[in-house]
């Protein structure tokens, strides 16, 4: 496993009336800013899109990790990674061929990660991963914040991981909703190392240290599993 773990705010949680500040808030403190990006189709949910993100990127020197909860990733996945994008990951349901995708995104200058909705099995998924710099797993179901975290799919993570150790994957395998204080250590000793957090960073009266408080919790969970 991976011994660095990388804390990512989802700007999902954030004020969109000040996406800038908010990005900026926990510049110093988070890894990556999460951005999840949904288009009423493959979601029944509407955020922001491309306009935003590449005028986003220019507000904030953090990495983003672009989240597409899109239909037709084949289409517009590679806009991000020519945006800026660090890392774009897309929804295994909504590929037909997911790692020509994850070879477009790369060819385009970003990671490619690929993501596993709360009710698909992961065990599909595992022979393409090599192809993937990171697996995204839901913890709740993808389209809205604020859900809560569904402990059962943690294993997921634990099959992703022990499949990727297997294989000596370069892999990071993140995990998305609900990821609190209060969850964020059962993640780790899953498996996981990289995390996304909305409420529990935007929702705090410090978001930075909301976000140190959530990596060394994390970092010390990951530590005793060894």
């Amino acid at each position: 496993m991976q011994e660095n773990v990388l804390i990512a705010p989802s700007i999902l949680a954030a004020d969109f009336a000040r996406l800038a500040d908010e990005a900026r808030v926990v510049e110093g403190a988070a890894d990556w800013l999460h951005v999840d990006v949904m288009d009423y189709h493959f979601v029944p949910n509407l955020t922001i899109g491309l306009p935003v993100v590449q005028s986003l990127r220019k507000a904030t020197t953090l990495p983003f990790d672009c989240h597409l909860m899109i239909a037709d990733p084949a289409r517009w996945a590679t806009g991000y990674a020519e945006a800026g994008a660090y890392n774009v990951t897309f929804h295994a349901e909504a590929a037909t061929d997911p790692v020509a995708i994850a070879k477009d995104l790369r060819a385009a200058g970003s990671r490619a990660g690929l993501a596993i909705d709360r009710d698909t099995p992961v065990e599909g998924y595992l022979d393409v991963l090599p192809h993937f710099d990171l697996l995204l797993i839901m913890t709740i179901k993808a389209g809205f914040g604020g859900q809560q975290f569904l402990p059962h799919l943690l294993d997921k993570v634990r099959a992703a991981r022990q499949h990727a150790d297997a294989g000596h994957l370069e892999l990071r395998i993140e995990v998305d909703g609900g990821v609190a204080e209060d969850t964020i250590a059962a993640c780790a000793e899953a498996g996981a190392d990289t995390f996304v957090a909305g409420t529990a960073v935007y929702g705090a009266d410090d978001p930075a240290a909301a976000v140190r408080k959530l990596r060394a919790t994390a970092a010390a969970a990951s530590a005793q599993t060894g």
